[in-house]
């Protein structure tokens, strides 16, 4: 292994756990995506158990800067929030999204509903389905419950109402 591609691995690993020590600063913040590139520039996605402040990526990105300044490494880093308008896939964030309308992606189709609940196995949505009634003619609209474990989600999205 020649010394520029050690140079690299160095900052790879240098740059990644700085910016784990600086989201882990605060407890309700993770990283979603972590992008390398082969310039020196980073990028690096957020979110948090609850709304994440401006300000939180404004002190990342000046630790991480600070930081390698003291290096003297030259690179560029971008520090963001997950998108509402977004698949989300990590099971951490659908907590804060509780009581918003989702379409979940799943090996069985796709299902739309609120989302009502989350534990550590599944989420529960639930959908208004219109059912023929019980007794006599025509349909009624009825909430049912929907449990869905995480290992089948393969993605869901906030379905945003206007």
């Amino acid at each position: 292994m020649n010394i520029q591609a050690t140079d690299k691995m160095d900052f790879k690993q240098k740059i990644r756990e700085l910016i784990e020590q600086s989201v882990a600063r605060n407890p309700d913040l993770f990283i979603l995506d972590l992008n390398i590139g082969p310039e020196r520039n980073v990028s690096l996605i957020i979110d948090g158990y609850r709304p994440v402040p401006l300000s939180e990526c404004m002190r990342i990105s000046r630790e991480v800067e600070s930081a390698m300044e003291a290096e003297d490494e030259d690179f560029a880093l971008t520090v963001g929030t997950f998108d509402v308008s977004q698949w989300f896939t990590d099971r951490r964030q659908f907590p804060k999204n509780i009581g918003r309308q989702l379409q979940v992606q799943t090996s069985g189709g796709t299902h739309e509903g609120r989302l009502v609940e989350t534990n550590d196995t599944a989420i529960v949505l639930e959908q208004k389905v219109r059912e023929p009634k019980p007794v006599g003619k025509g349909k009624h609209t009825v909430i049912k419950r929907l449990e869905i474990p995480y290992e089948q989600i393969s993605k869901a999205k906030v379905k945003l109402q206007f």
